[in-house]
């Protein structure tokens, strides 16, 4: 049973199987996946996209034949569409929750300028809403209202710190896992009117996950030793005679392994 969407969910679920031509069923399994992966990962089995897989934003994409990479590209580009979709826009109906002070009024605790969140929760005390459109996260902890520029964050999850009390919210984006009071504060009077975006330096002390740090630049292959390189070979060869590789593959991928010793 799918999730119920806003409007601006389902003209995006539509807008996606045109793009990549495939049913709107699909993309809302897939949808409903990247979103419990928090915009960064997703597992699914859609039999339109070769049965069962996994994706993760800026990883690996596997799909059910392996070697069909046009069916890996469609994957990655419909899931990083996707995470887009969830970092800027309300896909889905804001939870009706009461604030943890034990009020029930039903009002929002945050600034009504900002408008209604992408996200919201609370844990253990703490409170938080994201607004991307604005580039804005309020957080309210122990009774204080705190309101962060996002930079160009694009939040996808958040967790409470083990052993933190009140305030101790982690956030993840594409560059890791970062505090709110990492973000520069923002007087909420002024909530709606964010400043120009300024690039977001990663501090030191919080650095990004290995999965997201991009991998050095070398004109040179890694070397391997002539066991490592003999097996690959091996493996190539009988790929080659099951014709899953057609003779320039396989000479060319021998020639690259051999360089390598």
């Amino acid at each position: 049973m799918y999730q119920e969407l806003t409007p601006a969910g389902e003209n995006a679920v539509k807008e996606l199987a045109g793009k990549y031509g495939i049913s709107t069923d699909a993309v809302r399994v897939m949808l409903d996946a990247v979103n419990a992966g928090r915009g960064s990962m997703a597992q699914f089995n859609i039999p339109e996209l070769g049965g069962g897989g996994q994706w993760m934003r800026g990883g690996m994409t596997m799909v059910g034949n392996m070697f069909d990479y046009s069916l890996k590209g469609r994957v990655d580009g419909l899931c990083r569409d996707l995470s887009g979709v969830l970092a800027q826009h309300q896909v889905y109906p804001p939870a009706q929750s009461q604030s943890e002070s034990g009020s029930s009024s039903g009002g929002s605790w945050w600034p009504s300028d900002l408008g209604s969140p992408s996200s919201s929760g609370g844990q253990n005390g703490s409170q938080y809403a994201y607004f991307p459109g604005s580039r804005r996260l309020a957080v309210l902890a122990g009774g204080r209202l705190s309101v962060y520029d996002t930079l160009d964050h694009s939040i996808g999850g958040v967790q409470q710190q083990q052993g933190g009390g009140p305030g101790s919210l982690e956030f993840t984006s594409q560059y890791g896992t970062f505090t709110a009071a990492s973000l520069p504060l923002v007087d909420p009077v002024q909530a709606q009117s964010p400043a120009p975006p300024q690039p977001f330096a990663p501090q030191q002390e919080t650095p990004p996950p290995a999965a997201f740090q991009p991998a050095a630049q070398s004109n040179q292959a890694t070397p391997m030793d002539l066991a490592e390189v003999t097996s690959a070979i091996e493996a190539l060869a009988s790929l080659h005679g099951k014709g899953i590789l057609t003779d320039d593959e396989f000479f060319t991928k021998k020639a690259e392994l051999l360089k390598r010793i």
